[in-house]
C-alpha cells in the first residue's frame, strides 16, 4: 500500500511555456530562464518524482505514470536546455495529415517507382510549406530549372533548395498564408 503524503508538488505552471514555442522566431526561442530558474524547478519536480516513484507500486496506474515520466527524463531535460525543441510533434503530424487521410487512394500505386515518386514529390511539397513557399510556384520553379543544371554541381543545386535566398525572393507564400 501506498501511504498517502500531504507533500508540497512542485508548481509546474510556473514553468514559461509561452516563451518557447515553436510560433517564435529561432532567435526569441531560447528561454532566458532556462538556466536558473527552469532548472531549479526541474530539480524540484525530479525530487517529488523519485520520492513518489519509491512509495508507488509499478503495477498501479500512479506507479506506471510515475516510471514512464522517469525514463523520459532525459528528453524533458533536452528541451529544457535548448528552447529551439519543441515539445510535441503537433506541426509534423498536422503536416502529414492530408497523406494519411489519402492513403488508401494511394495503395493502388501501379509500381513502387510510382509509389515512390509520390513520396518525393508529398515531401517536397511539404519542406516548400515550411520553408514559407508556395508550394506550386515551387515546384514549378524546380521543374524550369532542373533541365538546365548540371545536377552534380553542389552549388547550383543548392540555388535550389527551399532555404535558398533566390527561391525564396522567387517562390513566397504570401503573408497571410504561411503556417
Amino acid at each position: 500500500r501506498v501511504k498517502a503524503t500531504r507533500q508540497r508538488t512542485p508548481d509546474l505552471s510556473a514553468l514559461p511555456v509561452e516563451e518557447i514555442e515553436y510560433t517564435l522566431p529561432e532567435e526569441e526561442r531560447v528561454c532566458p530562464q532556462c538556466s536558473g530558474e527552469m532548472h531549479s524547478i526541474g530539480h524540484e519536480v525530479r525530487q517529488w518524482l523519485d520520492q513518489t516513484a519509491r512509495q508507488a507500486s509499478p503495477k498501479l496506474l500512479l506507479g506506471s505514470a510515475l516510471t514512464y515520466c522517469l525514463n523520459q527524463w532525459p528528453n524533458l531535460c533536452r528541451f529544457l536546455e535548448d528552447g529551439r525543441l519543441e515539445i510535441d510533434n503537433n506541426r509534423s503530424e498536422r503536416s502529414i495529415k492530408p497523406f494519411v487521410i489519402g492513403r488508401k487512394n494511394w495503395l493502388f500505386a501501379n509500381t513502387p517507382k510510382g509509389a515512390t515518386t509520390s513520396a518525393v514529390i508529398y515531401s517536397i511539397v511539404e519542406t516548400a510549406k515550411e520553408n514559407g513557399l508556395n508550394p506550386a510556384a515551387y515546384l514549378q520553379h524546380l521543374f524550369e530549372q532542373l533541365p538546365n543544371i548540371d545536377i552534380h554541381d553542389p552549388r547550383q543545386l543548392d540555388q535550389l533548395l527551399p532555404w535558398s535566398e533566390v527561391v525564396k525572393e522567387r517562390c513566397a507564400a504570401p503573408a497571410n498564408k504561411r503556417a
